[in-house]
């Protein structure tokens, strides 16, 4: 069942040098005893995050710390995670410190497989629960909705979508662009949530399928297809629809009457790592008011209760979300992504 989210109290290498957190007196502590243990030490990301976006979390960690060097391997979650399969296979072990990418699910399975160091970030009672793992293996630093986006000049706002229902009417036949969940982990995410919801099910995916979406690499470029009139309808992220209507598109966004799923971007930490005091730090940063007030500069919905969301986004206690048990996710989410293969690819 639809519930609502509380509100509670590459590919590019970047070699770039990265921040303490705020808060009350034993958090800075802990803070100032790890920066002394980072002391001079470099640390690698592997990221789905943007490239630009990446750049100035890393800059405004280094801010703070500029005594980590933050390198950074930027891809989509499935290259992401194909990648680190090849290096676990060699032998020698994940070559990151940390992984940013996509959704809850993926960081399940390396947590399940004692790839993940066991950490909960300073400040962790500001941070909403559903994205902070109970076990610390992994926490959100970012909510990221999946809804409907589509072109304002050749759809009026009174006939925008309000449901994943609506879109499998035969007035959208063609009309529809989605990303591929081969490469988007956001996108595997939502197929088997999809599955999961009593009110879509397969039954949707299949009536949906006869509508002849066309199927982008990934949320960029669907976004993209929408805000050129390419594709009048899109199934996309919806920060990127904020973005793009701040700069002048023909966008907008309608948030799915049956809820839409999320993933939250969780940062782990590979229990491998080398550099453990540095990678807490930038995980600690991530989640901090002031890693969370860059996010919401970058349109992300916040994962703490004390910084606001985006100019014009709803607030966190009105987004209806679909939000089925993880174990559910991660056990389906292969069939679902199967079926979605066999259906729309």
């Amino acid at each position: 069942m639809p519930r609502k989210l509380t509100r509670l109290t590459p590919l590019a290498i970047l070699g770039v040098a990265g921040v303490a957190l705020t808060g009350c007196s034993s958090a800075d502590a802990t803070a100032d005893a790890a920066g002394d243990a980072a002391e001079d030490s470099t640390i690698t990301v592997y990221t789905s995050e943007p490239e630009e976006k990446m750049a100035a979390l890393v800059d405004a960690f280094n801010a703070e710390h500029p005594e980590v060097t933050v390198e950074v391997f930027r891809a989509g979650t499935g290259d992401l995670t194909t990648r680190i399969a090849t290096e676990q296979e060699s032998g020698e072990g994940v070559q990151a410190d940390i992984l940013l990418a996509a959704d809850a699910a993926t960081f399940e399975g390396y947590a399940a497989d004692d790839e993940l160091l066991a950490y909960t970030p300073a400040d962790v009672d500001a941070i909403n629960p559903d994205v902070v793992d109970p076990e610390g293996f992994y926490t959100g630093t970012r909510i990221i909705p999946t809804v409907i986006a589509y072109n304002t000049t050749m759809i009026e706002e009174a006939d925008a979508p309000a449901s994943w229902a609506e879109l499998t009417d035969a007035a959208y036949a063609e009309q529809i662009v989605m990303p591929n969940p081969d490469v988007s982990g956001a996108a595997a995410y939502n197929a088997a949530v999809w599955s999961l919801t009593p009110e879509l099910g397969d039954a949707w995916m299949e009536a949906l399928s006869e509508n002849t979406p066309v199927i982008a690499d990934s949320n960029g470029p669907v976004s993209q297809a929408v805000a050129t009139g390419a594709q009048p309808v899109g199934v996309v992220v919806d920060y990127l629809v904020r973005e793009l209507a701040d700069q002048g598109s023909p966008i907008a966004v309608s948030y799915p009457e049956e809820g839409v799923p999320f993933v939250s971007q969780p940062a782990g930490i590979f229990a491998n790592t080398d550099e453990e005091e540095a990678s807490k730090l930038f995980v600690d940063f991530l989640v901090s008011e002031e890693g969370q007030k860059l996010a919401v500069e970058q349109s992300y919905l916040p994962v703490r209760s004390d910084v606001d969301t985006p100019e014009g986004a709803p607030s966190m206690d009105e987004i209806t979300i679909l939000n089925p048990a993880l174990e559910d996710v991660q056990s389906s989410q292969d069939a679902a992504v199967e079926t979605f293969r066999s259906l729309f690819l």
